[in-house]
C-alpha cells in the first residue's frame, strides 16, 4: 500500500489572457464516474461557455482522459492532463472553462493559458495526502480515557467514532508506519489492560 495526494475539496480560480476568461475547476474524484458527473456539472454551470476543456486522472485501473472540447488539437486538454501528471495529484479531475473574448490566441497561447489555468489552480487547492492507516478499536476504562486520548493526540491519530456505554470505545485510525510504536506505548502507559482490536487497513487523508 503506497500513499499518494489529492486535493480535499472542490476549488476554483479565474485568469484572464487577452480578454479571454478562464475559470479553472479542480474536483477530488475517486471514480471514472464521479469525474464524469462533475464534467457534467461543469457544462450544465457553464452552459454559455465557448469551452469545458477537461482532463482527470484516477488512481482506480489508471484511468486518464481529457478533451480539448472544440479547441484546436493537443491545445487544450493534453496540456491540462500534462499539468495534472506534473503535480504527482491523482484521483482529480480538472474543468478549464474558457469565455472568448475575441483575440485569437494562437495554439501556443492557448497551450500557456490553459497550463497556467490549470497549475494556478492546483498550486491553490489544499492537497491532502493519503497514506496508508490501520483502522482498531480500543476499549478502556473512564479513568483512562483523557490519558489515552493524550496519546493519540501524540500520533497524530483521527477518532472515528466513540461509544461511552460501560467502559470507552473508541475507534481509531493511525498511519500504518507508527501503529507498531503506538500499540507499545499504550502497552507501557496502561499496563497492557487496554485490548486493542484491529479492523482493517485503509487509506487516509492525514
Amino acid at each position: 500500500m503506497e500513499g499518494y495526494k489529492t486535493i480535499k475539496e472542490v476549488f476554483s480560480v479565474e485568469t484572464e489572457v487577452k480578454h479571454s476568461r478562464f475559470i479553472a475547476t479542480v474536483c477530488p474524484c475517486k471514480t471514472e464516474q464521479e469525474a464524469t458527473d462533475f464534467i457534467a456539472s461543469m457544462r450544465k454551470k457553464y452552459w454559455d461557455a465557448k469551452h469545458n476543456v477537461y482532463a482527470f486522472s484516477i488512481r482506480e485501473n489508471g484511468t486518464k482522459r481529457f478533451s480539448d472540447d472544440g479547441e484546436p488539437h493537443s491545445t487544450a486538454g493534453l496540456p491540462v492532463m500534462e499539468v495534472i501528471n506534473h503535480s504527482g495529484i491523482t484521483d482529480i479531475a480538472v474543468v478549464v472553462t474558457r469565455y472568448f473574448g475575441g483575440i485569437l490566441l494562437g495554439t501556443g497561447g492557448l497551450v500557456r493559458a490553459y497550463s497556467e489555468a490549470a497549475r494556478l489552480a492546483l498550486e491553490t487547492a489544499e492537497i491532502l495526502t493519503i497514506l496508508p492507516a490501520k483502522k482498531f478499536k480500543i476499549t478502556c476504562d473512564y479513568g483512562d480515557y483523557d490519558p489515552l486520548l493524550k496519546i493519540l493526540e501524540g500520533f497524530e491519530a483521527k477518532i472515528l467514532s466513540t461509544d461511552f456505554a460501560h467502559n470507552v470505545s473508541v475507534e481509531v485510525a493511525v498511519k500504518a508506519e507508527l501503529y507498531s510504536e503506538l500499540l507499545l506505548k499504550c502497552t507501557d502507559k496502561f499496563c497492557a489492560r487496554l485490548p486493542f482490536t484491529d479492523l482493517e487497513e485503509i487509506f487516509m487523508g492525514f
